[in-house]
This record gives C-alpha cells, sequence and structure tokens, in this order.
C-alpha cells in the first residue's frame, strides 16, 4: 500500500467513524444510560450492557479523530478548517481560506 493510498484510507475510516456515530448515538445512549442506572434492577441493567456490546467499532464516539481532510493527518488539526496547521497556512498564504489573513500590526 503506498503512502497515499494509506493516508487516504485513514480518511475515509474517519469518515465511516463519524457516519457511524451518528447513526447508532440515540439508542446508544439509551442503552448507555440504563446500564449506567444504577436505581434499576441488576437485570435489566445486564441487558442494556449485552445490547452495547453488539454495537460494532465504528459506532462508538471515541473512535472518531480530527484529521485533516488534505492530507489525512492526525495531528495539529483547526477542527474549523479541518485542516492540519501546515496546510492550513499553506491556504492562508494563498488567500484560499475566506476570512483568515496573515496578521500585521
Amino acid at each position: 500500500m503506498t503512502h497515499n493510498a494509506m493516508r487516504f484510507s485513514r480518511v475515509v475510516r474517519d469518515v465511516k467513524a463519524r457516519q457511524g456515530v451518528l447513526k447508532n448515538e440515540v439508542s446508544r445512549r439509551a442503552y448507555l444510560y440504563v446500564a449506567r442506572n444504577t436505581t434499576l434492577p441488576p437485570q435489566v441493567r445486564h441487558q442494556a450492557q449485552l445490547q452495547l456490546n453488539t454495537f460494532g467499532k465504528y459506532t462508538r464516539p471515541s473512535t472518531v479523530k480530527n484529521r485533516c481532510s488534505e492530507t489525512g493527518r492526525g495531528r495539529g488539526i483547526m477542527s474549523e478548517f479541518a485542516l492540519c496547521r501546515y496546510q492550513f497556512r499553506l491556504k492562508a498564504l494563498h488567500g484560499e481560506l475566506n476570512g483568515v489573513r496573515k496578521a500585521c500590526w
């Protein structure tokens, strides 16, 4: 697998994780609430925990990671623009980001 293909696959994996979390968020939170509620009977809580365990890997919010939309880099992300710091700098210097310009005082 080439370096570019790996980079692209990370972005695709992140998009897949975001869609999975979004699709299952309500039911997952409901099961989580029931499983953590100590006032309910243990059997009900256990069943809710079993249901939580049936959800796939990419339905957990912890699997979502901010990645650069250009390079796939996972660190130094400007979340408002979905770009890593280097790509943010390049695009800002070329005037490709609306409302962003180099500071001057």
